[in-house]
């Protein structure tokens, strides 16, 4: 069975929408990644770290659901990672009102012996030092190495970024972050310009107006599904960026034709993770539902057309 090694955060996220809003609830890149990747048929494991007081249940519901927890680094007495965000009306926006981090500031990721043979490796938005540190302990060059990266990164670890970008082969971004990081307003001379960075893929995410993936001269475009209800945004992109991974791992194929399905793969489980609060939806999704929302991608998007 292939292996899918996830690098990111497991954490604590207090969320306010226009729709409600939480006390402390489970949250992360990680944690979302790896909710998303175990839809698929492969071996995962996250890399992170979490406090004393992170309960015992949800590292117990992420074996339930076939997840690899070692790598999950406990601190005596330490504070998990949190963060707390209120979005505005139209949830393409947020402010942050909170970030603690805890026992992430001084996070040294330590990969589990049996997963330094990856094939797919995810690392989840994190100091670029960290995800280079995680490429460092590999045994084998992975077969595929995704990263995931935002703005902040690129405001105050550019270098280090940059240089963690030459050693991957997709990068997946927003749209906002891609014009940011390569200077250029157009996406599609910003995927070009970062293509000469180091990545053969670029996704760039666009939220609600779905996602594109350009290789060279290439380009793809998926939609977002038409949802009648979003009540929470949190952990969108990294549930995206775990379909999209898992179903490259698990299918073996690294060709551009292949993540073209992965981009849809992805895009099918970030359309369930924004209809509740966290990871509510993630937890209680089943493989039926997302064969049947497959099917609603496959008649949105396919079409016949006679040509001249």
């Amino acid at each position: 069975m292939n292996k899918l090694l996830i690098v990111g955060t497991v954490a604590f996220d207090a969320i306010e929408t226009p729709f409600g809003k939480t006390d402390k609830i489970l949250g992360g890149a990680g944690t979302y990644i790896g909710l998303s990747a175990s839809f698929f048929n492969l071996k995962s494991a996250i890399v992170s770290v979490v406090g004393e007081d992170f309960p015992q249940e949800y590292l117990e519901m992420l074996k339930d659901k076939g997840i690899d927890v070692s790598g999950i680094e406990i601190v005596p007495g330490g504070k998990t990672f949190f963060w707390s965000g209120k979005y505005h009306n139209d949830l393409n926006s947020r402010d942050t009102l909170a970030t603690e981090l805890n026992v992430l500031a001084d996070f040294k990721p330590v990969v589990p012996e049996n997963f330094k043979d990856a094939d797919v490796v995810m690392l989840g938005n994190l100091h670029p030092l960290t995800q280079a540190n995680v490429l460092d302990q590999m045994a084998s060059h992975p077969k595929l190495v995704v990263l995931d990266t935002m703005n902040f990164w690129m405001d105050c670890a550019l270098p280090e970024l940059l240089e963690v970008i030459k050693r991957i082969d997709v990068i997946t971004i927003n749209d906002e972050e891609a014009r940011q990081l390569s200077g250029e307003y157009s996406l599609v001379k910003a995927a070009a310009k970062i293509h000469t960075m180091g990545p053969k893929y670029v996704v760039i995410k666009k939220g609600e107006h779905g996602a594109l993936l350009f290789h060279g001269k290439e380009v793809f475009f998926a939609p977002a599904l038409p949802l009648e209800e979003v009540f929470d945004p949190t952990g969108a992109g990294d549930t995206f960026a775990g379909g999209f991974a898992g179903y490259i791992a698990q299918s073996e194929n690294v060709s551009f034709d292949n993540m073209k399905n992965g981009i849809i793969y992805g895009s099918n489980l970030a359309s369930f993770c924004v209809e509740k609060f966290g990871t509510q939806r993630m937890e209680a999704l089943d493989r039926d539902e997302v064969a049947q929302r497959l099917k609603q991608f496959r008649a949105l998007t396919q079409f016949e057309i006679e040509l001249p």
